[in-house]
């Protein structure tokens, strides 16, 4: 049984590749082509993957010339973009190898470097991280973690022998991500000049400043019409021009400096809302029997050895689904809301629980 409309998904997926996919990877083309020191990381689904081979498979050649180029990284996470790793770690270990093989297939490379599902990261993740070989690990860099410290360093993360820990400037990358638009934002109009003196500012701090923000961000969230891709464009030659000044991939991020301390995070700690932990994900009762029943028919999914069921169920554990039940409505609501394609949460919840009986049904068969 379908659960979802392919050509609805076809239509959206073409929708956001003309508005942000296309321009948004031309534009890093074109100044890799013109800076040969301008590299970025890319962090990508497997179910990106799969839409954009079938939809705009163009969108999978420009991303593999730059890696070819060596001036973009793919960093690995879950297939699914799931939470599987605090619900079922052999769930997520499985996720987490399915996506490297697609990378290895489409592109070539192994991933060095980790970021976890809405940046969901802890101290048992990090030594997790380390045992599997890679070089970085990807984090929040929030304050009440840091207290006094920056996030412009390279860390340890606790327990760790091998793996760095990148965090990220949640600031300056939101400066771009949320407020870039906002009229009632004391600082805009955000122009490159002014962002350039804030990463000169930011780097008193350490020499490094990570900006992780969603693809989407240009040209979906933030629409061509409010100057972020002509933003975005001057920036990175401004950038380049002033003294000692280079991007580097996340691996390359890594190996800058020796760690300048550990960091701890025995809590999960996320990018999400004013609390950042998963509270968007697991907070009221609907995610957490949505997520409950989900796990709990893995084993008789995979028995089945059925791939299609397999794969139906392993779409069910992305994020999306539990975010979209959040019934988190003050600071934070507008933000869940404008992630949603339901009308409510309970809405969201009564489809998810129909899809999730239809799965068992089928394993029954």
């Amino acid at each position: 049984m379908p659960y979802s409309a392919r050509e609805n998904n076809e239509r959206i997926f073409k929708k956001v590749a003309t508005k942000s996919y296309f321009p948004m990877l031309n534009l890093l083309k074109d100044n890799m082509e013109r800076y040969p020191d301008f590299k970025v990381s890319f962090s990508i689904t497997g179910t990106w993957l799969e839409q954009a081979e079938r939809f705009a498979p163009e969108l999978v050649d420009i991303i593999r010339y730059m890696v070819r180029r060596g001036q973009a990284e793919i960093v690995g996470e879950t297939y699914y973009h799931s939470l599987a790793f605090f619900y079922d770690f052999d769930e997520f270990v499985a996720q987490v190898q399915m996506h490297a093989e697609k990378i290895r297939e489409l592109f070539g490379i192994t991933p060095r470097s980790f970021r976890n599902t809405e940046f969901a990261y802890n101290d048992a993740l990090a030594r997790w991280a380390d045992a599997s070989g890679y070089q970085a690990i990807l984090a929040e860099g929030w304050d009440k973690v840091l207290e006094w410290r920056s996030p412009n360093h390279v860390y340890s993360p606790a327990g760790c022998r091998t793996t760095k820990l990148l965090l990220k400037n949640y600031r300056l990358s939101d400066d771009i991500a949320f407020r870039f638009s906002d009229r009632g934002w004391k600082e805009w109009p955000l122009t490159t000049a002014k962002y350039l003196r804030w990463l000169d500012n930011a780097c008193l701090n350490g020499p490094l400043i990570n900006l992780f923000m969603d693809f989407e961000t240009f040209g979906e969230h933030q629409w061509r019409d409010t100057g972020i891709f002509n933003f975005l464009d001057s920036l990175i030659p401004a950038w380049l021009s002033q003294y000692e000044n280079k991007f580097v991939t996340v691996s390359e991020a890594a190996a800058l400096e020796p760690p300048v301390a550990e960091i701890s995070m025995p809590e999960t700690v996320t990018w999400a809302d004013t609390e950042r932990d998963l509270s968007a994900w697991a907070s009221n009762a609907m995610q957490q029997e949505a997520s409950s029943t989900l796990y709990n028919l893995k084993n008789a999914v995979l028995a089945t050895h059925d791939l299609t069921l397999i794969s139906d169920w392993r779409k069910l554990t992305t994020s999306d689904h539990p975010y979209s039940m959040c019934t988190k409505y003050w600071n934070d609501g507008d933000v869940h809301a404008y992630f949603s394609a339901y009308a409510s949460p309970y809405e969201s919840f009564m489809y998810f629980m129909n899809v999730l009986r239809d799965i068992e049904y089928r394993t029954k068969k």
